[in-house]
């Protein structure tokens, strides 16, 4: 093992966290256990006094300060809070730099905390490029969120704890945003006790990680998605994929809805609520046992936060069921003739059917957009897809399209009377107060919208479906607007369900529901 290793595990055992930092516990998931049949724990970091592991990080690098230092940080949740508490705690003056779109529950914490908030820009980025300059016109130190030695030695406390409580795991399974915890919590296990795995956890929408693994370097992603907000990393950190690259066994990148069942797993076995990052590595744990077949092991995953907002919870609820397969979303013809829906339903084998929209779809024929319960996961899902093959349904599995289960499942019962030239597009921009009023301002007027559906799950990106009307020899025109704007979207215009469900279809008119459902 090279030096700077051996300085690493050096300093995360002689890292006193005392009296801020709380050992905090490790809870046995006991009808988790029962599912996957191994041992399974989780490290509560949600025990902190700032309910996240940040504390550690940001306490270890501000105790080596002289009192009364001036920091400064760039933040829109768990960091800032961990900044912010610890340099009260040591009797430092902290600033924190925080996006527009930042929750005001965040902001008011962190203002609890102690410390002076300044928002400023509509994202990270232009957040942390303000601090920065702010840090050196005031002389003060820059706190980084990960790529740091010291903050690096401060998440590694948690493994440092975590050995100590359960000396005999098989494995680790470690969250992954910027790459501070895992390269903390790794390089400790691995200098203690090699033969434990240690298996990172990314969102599939930030897995900088493994872009990083797959170049051999640091490598910034296009895009994040917002989901799991405190993991949404463009880039990781070089120190930490340094380490990460050497002591990390394998990663594991897993859905939103994945995150989501985790979310209700947590909450079953400890009747905490996990914000989706704090659930990350759990959903990771599950993936990898369900992927691999092990049973009998002793398995341990770091619920690494809580700072969930509240009305996020309803959009959880929502995607828990896809994330353990216990329902299915299906895009099904059926006849427009008298008792059609009760022979669909019939078919369906004594499933429950959680969800039903109908749409007339021309002479003969209507949609419908259902949602059916599973009691045995994917393999029933199978099962129920060959008995509709085998009585002739024309059907699509919609279980796994963003665009269905983030907006069209709520929308579902329009469409134009006329052929439309339409593009889709399915739009993040940052959240705050006016957001949604900007965001039409800077769209213009050019072009003109033909749908419209937005909806805020309390989170800091705001999501909105558009469609806007283009011919074709403005398509070109219409592509250098989009780059212009500056929005991060993703075209949804060759989209099943849209076509399905939102886009005219030759020869529909207005139907009538009742044919159907009786």
């Amino acid at each position: 093992m090279a030096a700077t290793e051996l300085d690493y595990f050096r300093a995360i055992i002689q890292a006193n966290m005392e009296p801020l930092v709380k050992v905090t516990e490790v809870s046995e998931l006991s009808a988790l256990e029962a599912k996957l049949g191994s041992k399974i724990w989780l490290k509560r970091e949600d025990q902190q006094p700032v309910y996240s592991f940040k504390l550690r990080g940001a306490y270890n690098k501000l105790s080596k300060l002289p009192k009364g230092s001036k920091v400064v940080t760039a933040s829109a949740g768990n960091h800032a809070q961990g900044v912010a508490l610890s340099a009260t705690e040591l009797g430092h003056q902290a600033t924190i730099v925080m996006p527009l779109t930042t929750p005001q529950i965040k902001v008011d914490a962190v203002r609890n905390f102690g410390a002076e908030v300044i928002l400023h820009g509509h994202h990270f980025d232009a957040a942390k490029a303000h601090a920065l300059a702010l840090a050196e016109r005031q002389g003060a130190l820059f706190v980084p969120p990960f790529d740091d030695p010291d903050v690096i030695v401060g998440q590694g406390t948690i493994a440092r704890e975590l050995m100590q409580q359960l000396p005999e795991l098989d494995a680790v399974f470690v969250p992954v945003g910027g790459g501070g915890l895992l390269a903390g919590m790794a390089v400790y296990i691995k200098s203690l006790r090699p033969d434990i795995r240690v298996i990172g956890v990314e969102a599939e929408e930030s897995a900088c990680l493994q872009a990083a693994m797959a170049a051999g370097k640091p490598v910034e992603l296009e895009r994040v998605g917002s989901f799991a907000d405190g993991v949404a990393v463009k880039i990781i950190g070089t120190e930490t994929f340094r380490l990460a690259q050497q002591f990390c066994d394998e990663v594991v990148t897993v859905s939103g809805d994945e995150i989501c069942a985790a979310v209700q797993d947590i909450f079953v076995g400890t009747r905490a609520v996990a914000e989706p990052s704090g659930a990350l590595a759990l959903a990771g744990l599950k993936k990898w046992v369900q992927s691999t077949g092990v049973k009998g092991l002793k398995l341990a995953a770091v619920l690494s936060g809580a700072n969930l907002n509240f009305d996020r919870l309803r959009h959880v609820a929502e995607r828990t069921a896809l994330g353990e397969k216990n329902e299915a979303l299906l895009a099904v013809t059926i006849k427009e003739e008298k008792g059609s829906f009760k022979r669909f339903c019939q078919s369906l084998g004594g499933r429950a059917i959680t969800e039903f929209n109908y749409r007339y779809a021309g002479p003969g024929e209507a949609q419908i957009f259902v949602g059916i319960a599973l009691r045995q996961g994917a393999s029933e899902l199978q099962e129920l897809l060959a008995a509709l093959d085998e009585q002739g349904y024309d059907y699509v599995d919609m279980s796994d399209n963003e665009l269905a289960k983030l907006h069209v499942r709520y929308m579902v019962g329009g469409k134009p009377s006329e052929q439309l030239e339409e593009r889709l597009l399915r739009f993040e921009f940052p959240e705050y107060p006016g957001a949604l009023a900007r965001f039409l301002d800077t769209l213009g007027s050019k072009w003109n919208i033909s749908l419209f559906h937005y909806r805020n799950h309390g989170a800091a990106t705001g999501n909105v479906l558009a469609a806007f009307e283009v011919p074709e020899v403005e398509q070109g025109a219409f592509n250098q607007h989009l780059q212009r704007l500056g929005y991060q979207y993703i075209d949804e215009t060759q989209n099943p369900c849209y076509r399905q469900f939102l886009a005219h279809r030759q020869g529909g008119a207005t139907g009538n529901i009742n044919k159907a459902c009786l």
